[in-house]
């Protein structure tokens, strides 16, 4: 049983976390967040260069040959980065095409494990991240299962002013567009796909939570009042310690989930709705303590705090709240 990163795990963060320092600093952030556009094209290619949008799949199928683990390792990082793009409907949708047995549709996994073709998840709201810049959405089927929209006719994009200025969002809508058929009701992978996207999310979440609590500590190792450095304060060192506390034994959460879904465990489903609540909950507790320990200067627009703040209210809402997490999670436990 291992309870640490293997050291080409570790080598797969390092190398996302260099990619992303260098294609992602806080004055691109600063400059995408004021622009009009919802897709950011030079990270993007530079994420997907290291092969990240086929991390996930097999050999066979052009990718890796690594698991959900490993891309939930990824989107921590660019939880880290507050990164943009539809990281996680890129994983999700190449890891559904893998599954599915429809040729037409299996036609199209080159082109998303490369991230030439940009995919992005369209389920459960009628916002959607990135939709102006995705080829696909891997949306619902109207009939309980799964299948994969075709942007272009049929499919209404009406952008809006969204809380995540990171990963800006449209209202979507489909009508009679083309579409790509995954999985139907009632196949196992339905779940399974839902699944995957809540793990993910949940690794974004303790990414951000894991930064905002990393840089309120060097915050305070630096900041003085009173002719000291305020990390000296009692009353900060306990904030920091209790955002430490609420970030770290969460970790082992999210890992557990995504081993759980790659060894298809009993309880995988359960889990994953249970590492997306609690998640979620700690990512928005530890950005508002982070902006508490800096004062003034967490509030500032310039300052950039505001992204992961607002990262963080996003995840929360995406694919379910918390509160409807933890009532699957009860009722999936018999409780």
């Amino acid at each position: 049983m291992h309870f640490h990163l293997t050291a080409e795990q570790v080598a797969i963060q390092d190398a996302v976390r260099g990619t992303l320092n260098e294609a992602w600093d806080m004055e691109r952030l600063h400059a995408f967040a004021d622009g009009d556009v919802d897709f950011d094209a030079d990270s993007w290619q530079a994420l997907m260069a290291l092969g990240i949008g086929g991390l996930a799949l097999s050999e066979a199928d052009g990718g890796a040959g690594l698991g959900l683990l490993d891309a939930a390792l990824v989107c921590e990082v660019a939880g880290e980065a507050a990164a943009p793009g539809p990281l996680i409907g890129q994983i999700v949708a190449a890891i559904a095409v893998a599954h599915c047995r429809h040729e037409a549709t299996r036609a199209l996994l080159p082109g998303i494990a490369s991230g030439e073709i940009v995919a992005t998840i369209a389920l459960d709201s009628d916002l959607v991240q990135c939709a102006r810049a995705a080829h696909l959405f891997l949306a619902g089927d109207g009939a309980g299962g799964l299948c994969l929209t075709a942007a272009g006719e049929g499919v209404e994009i009406e952008p809006v002013t969204a809380t995540d200025r990171s990963r800006p969002v449209s209202r979507v809508r489909f009508g009679a567009a083309t579409t790509y058929p995954l999985f139907s009701a009632g196949d196992p992978m339905v779940q399974r796909v839902r699944d995957a996207a809540l793990i993910l999310i949940a690794a974004d979440a303790l990414g951000g939570a894991q930064h905002c609590t990393d840089l309120s500590v060097e915050y305070a190792k630096t900041r003085e009042q009173f002719g000291q450095p305020i990390g000296r304060f009692q009353g900060l060192k306990h904030q920091l310690a209790h955002m430490m506390l609420d970030v770290e034994p969460a970790r082992a959460q999210v890992w557990y989930a995504a081993y759980a879904w790659d060894a298809a465990l009993p309880d995988a489903t359960r889990v994953a709705a249970m590492a997306k609540a609690h998640l979620c909950e700690v990512y928005t507790r530890t950005t508002r303590a982070a902006i508490a320990v800096h004062g003034g200067i967490g509030y500032t627009w310039e300052y950039g705090l505001n992204y992961w703040f607002r990262r963080s209210v996003h995840d929360r809402a995406w694919l379910g709240s918390p509160a409807e997490h933890r009532a699957r999670a009860a009722e999936l436990a018999g409780w």
